[in-house]
């Protein structure tokens, strides 16, 4: 989901820029940068995505196993 996001701010990120630019009649380095955003982001994104969701995994672990965990109070057969 984080990719997902990071795809979406890339794409924002690269088309702003590059209208920007040509809004202001220069196009430079800055245009292939701001696309590089469409590579670079989601990969940022995922890889933050995932290295959060595995910290959240371990403290709700460690937090369920001293406070015991909540129950909904359905019953499943």
């Amino acid at each position: 989901m984080f990719a997902f996001l990071g795809l979406l701010a890339g794409v924002g990120y690269s088309f702003g820029g590059f209208f920007y630019e040509l809004a202001t009649g220069t196009l430079n380095s800055g245009t292939a940068i701001a696309f590089m955003a469409l590579i670079g982001m989601p990969v940022i994104f995922g890889i933050v995505g995932y290295s959060l969701g595995i910290i959240e995994a371990l403290v709700y672990n460690f937090l369920t196993r001293w406070l015991g965990g909540l129950e909904s109070g359905f019953k499943v057969d």
